[in-house]
């Protein structure tokens, strides 16, 4: 069976009596591009001893001469002879891991997860999404990883450092079972140059968001805030409730930026999505998030001309390279774009995240490989033709925003003229979506709130949809003026409850059975202890997991993106969210992230996650109660005292309910 497999897989870590047979590299499989080495040779052979030093020295001699190869042709040692091949990586049961505690095991469901192949971008390279959000280093952490976890009690806690499983540590009871940091530099060290070398050598990772803290649920983890975002794009620049017959192009169906083209979809609008990797628009294609594919502009046109005739919604990818797309749609003497934005992944744009025009993918990859600086010039050249098409649609009546990828920073350095010298609060012409549309929605206390049903069942997450949604109709239905919610929060509720009522219709789910839904501290401490309640009870079958994106009310100091609209001069400074994981710590999470970077870049932000198992004990509902007050209420706190009304107004409501909250307002 395959909990006896795992069983014996998990438990195993690192080979010690004889190496496993090397599995081939398979490819037909999503690769991560093969990276530039940037080495000199004693870093080399620094690195080579890093990934040695996991195995018994009677490998090394065999090893080292595989690790070399490893390094030279891929730019990094992946220890591909470690990746599992006895059993598909996906999430199982909760009851099929090997374990001591569920929110070890938890932590193991989760970390498959994020390896999943229908989940992960580059899956063989641990590799979530992004480009680089990396979930380990190499497949000797993962082996080494889950079997800590096996053997971890609830006294003790494993201390991760960037993807090291540094070991097993004793602690009280009820304290986090892991505590994980990814890519934390000493601040004049925190470059582009220096990740590079150290990713290199083995030594650290860009754990993006939700790659890192394992609590990524695929692209649907995004579509919810993409289709909030389009929505009030919708209402802000258009005027507009419905988008039928409005036209949204984008870039990036990787994963995250995979969201674009679902939320298109249930927006009912024309989401024209362009992307070079036919891999990606395949499988996209196949899970239903793409409806049709086009790789030839004229017929593309033509077809979304067609389609905003007839007020056909319709989601469409453009197999080919977004500037081409971008500059044939300036062309047209009459605009037919509404809204406009980008998702590729601009924090790494000379590494994989930003492809030139003019190259295919694969000739574009061999010049980043061989001739890196020449493959820089020819991005920022690319970016500057990109943003020229766009300011000339912008020209034309079309709305346009950065999706917190860091792309209008990246067109900026490339010399396109879009800094902004007449708002000293805005850096560039065009707005974050920050700044312009969620912005209101963080100070309401309002962010992505997910869990995970780990029985792994639809109809426990149906069940769980269901909770959300009445305890959303009760806050809408309340009658009591001292218990009503907000003026301002009611559009919020009732957006959310329609999402929830449709999400199962909407068929979200790519990998394990999950949920993410926008929800304030008050609507997420009712779902959480709802939740735990029917898992004791045994309406759901097994364990809940709590978590959130790190792009959150509290959880991300980043001046390009979740603290873009903070006013008072601090939007660079990261004390929000080093106090958030803390104080997460210290209130019960199962596990707590800590990382440098997320979607704009490294060392351009600083975030933090958590997980909380829900498994019907008394000591989950302490947690729920410690926790979830915390996890919002800090960052209503820094936004309220950057000069947000809105979040000052939150937090003054939030005061006259709890008579232990006291904030400087």
């Amino acid at each position: 069976t395959i909990k006896d497999i795992l069983h014996e897989e998990l438990t195993r870590g690192i080979p010690t009596d004889r190496l496993p047979i090397h599995p081939k590299y398979d490819e037909d499989m999503r690769h991560a591009p093969k990276r530039h080495l940037n080495l000199n040779l004693d870093e080399k052979k620094q690195a080579i001893k890093n990934a040695l030093r996991y195995f018994d020295p009677k490998f090394h001699e065999e090893l080292a001469k595989e690790f070399a190869e490893e390094l030279n042709t891929f730019g990094h040692i992946y220890i591909y002879r470690l990746r599992p091949v006895k059993y598909d990586m996906k999430a199982y049961s909760l009851a099929d891991y090997p374990g001591k505690c569920s929110r070890a095991k938890a932590i193991m469901f989760q970390i498959m997860n994020n390896l999943d192949p229908e989940v992960a971008q580059f899956p063989h390279e641990l590799i979530t999404y992004g480009g680089n959000g990396s979930v380990f280093s190499n497949w000797a952490q993962y082996a080494l990883t889950m079997k800590y976890l096996s053997e971890a009690e609830d006294d003790q806690t494993l201390i991760m450092y960037s993807g090291h499983p540094m070991g097993l540590f004793p602690s009280p009871p009820n304290s986090p079972i892991m505590i994980i940091s990814n890519g934390m530099m000493v601040s004049n060290f925190s470059t582009n140059e220096e990740y590079k070398r150290c990713y290199a050598m083995g030594t650290t990772i860009f754990g993006q968001m939700t790659a890192g803290s394992y609590c990524y649920i695929g692209p649907q983890g995004i579509v919810h805030g993409t289709t909030i975002t389009i929505m009030n794009a919708g209402r802000k620049y258009l005027g507009l409730e419905s988008l039928s017959g409005k036209i949204f192009v984008s870039a990036g169906l990787g994963n995250m930026s995979a969201a674009q083209s679902k939320a298109a979809r249930i927006l009912n609008c024309i989401g024209v999505i362009a992307e070079v990797n036919r891999k990606f628009i395949d499988l996209r294609h196949k899970q239903g998030w793409v409806d049709e594919i086009y790789d030839d502009l004229e017929a593309l046109i033509k077809r979304m001309k067609e389609a905003k005739t007839q007020k056909v919604g319709v989601s469409i990818a453009y197999h080919g390279n977004v500037v081409d797309l971008w500059e044939r749609l300036a062309k047209e003497e009459t605009n037919i774009v509404d809204l406009g934005s980008d998702q590729t992944s601009c924090h790494i744009p000379f590494t994989g995240g930003y492809y030139p025009v003019g190259y295919s993918m694969e000739d574009a990859e061999k010049v980043m490989a061989s001739k890196p600086e020449e493959f820089k010039k020819l991005v920022n050249k690319s970016l500057v033709r990109h943003m020229e098409a766009i300011l000339t649609l912008s020209k034309k009546g079309m709305a346009f925003w950065d999706y917190g990828n860091s792309f209008l920073l990246r067109c900026s350095e490339a010399g396109s003229p879009i800094v902004n010298d007449k708002d000293p609060h805005r850096d560039f012409i065009f707005p974050s979506y920050v700044q312009d549309i969620m912005g209101d929605v963080f100070s309401l206390g309002f962010g992505p709130f997910r869990w995970i049903c780990t029985s792994n069942k639809e109809e426990d997450l149906v069940k769980s949809d269901k909770i959300a949604a009445t305890i959303f109709k009760e806050f809408l239905n309340e009658k009591d003026p001292t218990k009503r919610v907000s003026e301002h929060s009611i559009q919020q509720f009732k957006d959310n409850l329609n999402w929830i009522e449709q999400a199962h219709e909407n068929r979200l789910v790519v990998g394990s059975q999950a949920r993410i839904l926008y929800a304030n501290a008050e609507g997420r401490l009712k779902i959480a202890l709802a939740f735990n309640e029917a898992v004791r009870k045994g309406e759901i079958s097994d364990a809940i997991v709590l978590s959130r994106d790190h792009h959150d009310v509290s959880g991300a100091d980043s001046p390009f993106r979740e603290t873009s609209n903070i006013t008072d001069g601090s939007y660079k400074t990261a004390d929000m969210s080093i106090h958030t994981a803390i104080g997460n710590s210290m209130r019960y999470a199962s596990w707590v992230a800590m990382h440098n970077g997320g979607g704009t870049g490294w060392g351009l932000a600083s975030n933090c996650g958590f997980g909380l198992v829900l498994d019907g004990s008394k000591a989950a509902d302490d947690a729920i109660n410690q926790m979830i007050l915390w996890d919002v209420s800090n960052g209503l706190a820094r936004r309220s005292w950057s000069g947000h009304s809105m979040a000052k107004d939150t937090v003054l409501r939030e005061m006259k309910k709890n008579s232990k909250l006291n904030i400087t307002v």
